[in-house]
């Protein structure tokens, strides 16, 4: 019997399982003690590239197991852990360990889920996966959708979908001719400026439109832009409307929104990226009132779902405006199904032809958890936030500024009447710089009614109470010193 040679990239089993089991004892270890490391190394770009070596392309190949060892090391001590208790900057959420075997088991398939030929289960799972997230967020299972990198290409994916629909029916083939504009609120997020120039509006389209007192979008104000550009022969075809803005977790008056969007027949969007799960909490549903009249809905199951990055989704009421917008069919793709069955193409749903299987992690989380537990993981995540704002407000050298969904914004106000605010703005600067480069809490900033703020944003399940607490400890030491310093400077 002849002999099947092997490629060189070949891991044999017997390595391939003691090289594999090496590694989950390492990142089980890794993970078990996560919280007693440094959430940053902080470490100069110049440190790490020491670290990781500048050498050229090797002539010649490692051993398999060398090179895990290597990888490990650099990673677990040389990586800023958003998955560390006191990580709270930005929206980044402590990744699910289920989701790191996920993305293991996803990869040694490996399936194209552009085309369901290409993919057929994992096409199916994908399937499913879009269902139990708009079931999760309380819209119709009926809404389609797709899996893509985060919230930019979420929102990107969802805006295009918006033009195809409310544009000329020619703007496939001439382009864009009419001077569309866009509606949204001064706290929504920068991707919209960015689609705005990327396909072909440009940044003058964008209404910027004022917020009220508790930072939502004035819809009066939108109600008035909407017909002043009308009567100058401007087309309106989008609002954003935001679920969690990235600075401090409102969410804008969707109901009203969406009346006026079917009012004026333009497609209403709701960027929920971070927010959108809260939905599923009773004592947050009324934020939510509106959100099943959106045409579209954008959502991250790697910001407050916990899935690894990367992990985003759009949800659209009718998934023909995907199919209309994206859909191409050149003659050397044979996607056709044997069965004449009708089967879903995901090339056909957003900008991707090759994609990886994102929603394994996210599937295989969704039921590990199931609603119950995640209602209380979120639920948690809003009560720590609380109790965040809440010893803040009893402190006389910290200023609670705000709190909604699980995002509170504070500023050190130190006792010595140094109360300018310019001062205060430079000062909490300080401290925030000082916070992420110290390894014992990370934080990021908000510019909250001109007073630049710390910003703990709790999507993790490792945070306790005690750490909490141990915010405001921190931040009363790390103030102290940045006022001593800028003093002296």
């Amino acid at each position: 019997m002849t002999k099947i040679r092997k490629s060189s990239i070949e891991i044999d089993k017997e390595e391939f399982r003691k090289v594999g089991y090496e590694l989950i004892d390492k990142i089980s270890d890794f993970i078990e003690g996560i919280n007693k490391r440094p959430v940053n190394p902080n470490e100069k770009p110049s440190q790490i590239l020491s670290k990781l070596g500048n050498s050229r392309l090797p002539q010649n190949g490692m051993p398999v197991n060398d090179i895990i060892r290597k990888a490990t090391d650099l990673l677990f001590n040389h990586s800023l852990l958003n998955g560390h208790p006191k990580f709270m900057g930005y929206i980044t959420s402590s990744a699910a360990p289920i989701g790191a075997l996920a993305d293991l088991l996803a990869a040694a398939v490996n399936p194209n889920v552009g085309a369901h030929i290409l993919s057929p289960m994992a096409t199916e799972i994908e399937k499913q996966t879009i269902q139990w997230l708009a079931e999760f967020i309380g819209v119709s299972p009926n809404y389609g959708g797709i899996l893509v990198s985060g919230g930019n290409m979420a929102n990107f994916t969802a805006f295009l979908a918006a033009r195809t629909a409310k544009a000329p029916k020619s703007v496939k083939e001439d382009g864009i001719t009419d001077k569309l504009t866009i509606y949204c609120s001064e706290a929504t997020h920068t991707w919209i400026e960015k689609a705005a120039i990327l396909f072909g509006l440009g940044s003058k389209a964008v209404r910027w439109i004022s917020t009220d007192h508790a930072n939502r979008m004035d819809t009066e104000a939108l109600e008035t832009a909407i017909l002043n550009d009308t009567i100058n022969n401007y087309k309106p075809f989008i609002v954003v409307g935001t679920a969690g803005d990235v600075s401090t977790g409102v969410v804008d008056k969707l109901d009203k929104i969406a009346v006026i969007c079917k009012n004026h027949n333009l497609w209403f969007h709701i960027d929920g990226a971070y927010g959108a799960p809260a939905a599923i909490i009773p004592e947050q549903q009324h934020l939510f009132e509106g959100i099943s009249k959106a045409d579209s809905i954008a959502l991250d199951p790697h910001k407050w779902l916990y899935s690894p990055l990367e992990a985003g989704c759009t949800l659209v009421k009718n998934p023909q405006h995907l199919i209309d917008t994206f859909s191409s069919h050149p003659e050397y793709y044979n996607f056709s199904n044997p069965e004449n069955e009708i089967a879903q193409n995901f090339y056909e749903y957003g900008l991707q032809n090759s994609r990886g299987f994102r929603a394994l992690k996210v599937w295989m989380t969704l039921q590990q958890m199931g609603l119950s537990g995640y209602q209380k993981l979120i639920g948690e995540d809003i009560q720590l936030s609380k109790m965040l704002f809440d010893l803040a407000n009893k402190e006389n050298e910290i200023e609670a500024v705000s709190q909604n969904l699980s995002i509170t914004t504070f500023r050190y106000t130190p006792s010595d009447n140094s109360q300018n605010e310019e001062y205060l703005n430079k000062l909490n600067e300080e401290i925030l710089n000082q916070l992420q480069a110290g390894g014992e809490l990370f934080l990021s900033n908000a510019l909250v009614k001109e007073k630049y703020c710390l910003r703990a944003c709790i999507v993790n399940f490792r945070t306790s109470e005690k750490d909490i607490k141990e915010i405001i400890e921190i931040v009363l030491k790390e103030g102290k010193i940045a006022h001593l310093k800028l003093a002296y400077t």
